[in-house]
């Protein structure tokens, strides 16, 4: 299963909201809900978050 819970942890610490998420770095907000609901997002989408958190993968996704 899909767990999205070291995203919330790395958000908080590079002080990111998932509002600028979405305002300043054009994340859409059915991405947010997806994530928050532990569903599947896009490769893509995956990239781009790394790339605006400054991070890996693994700072972002789990596998349980």
């Amino acid at each position: 299963m899909i767990c999205y819970d070291p995203l919330w942890d790395t958000m908080r610490k590079r002080e990111i909201t998932t509002y600028s998420l979405i305002t300043r770095y054009g994340i859409n907000s059915r991405t947010i809900n997806n994530l928050r609901h532990n569903k599947s997002i896009t490769m893509y989408t995956l990239e781009r978050l790394c790339e605006i958190l400054n991070c890996t993968p693994n700072d972002i996704i789990r596998f349980d």
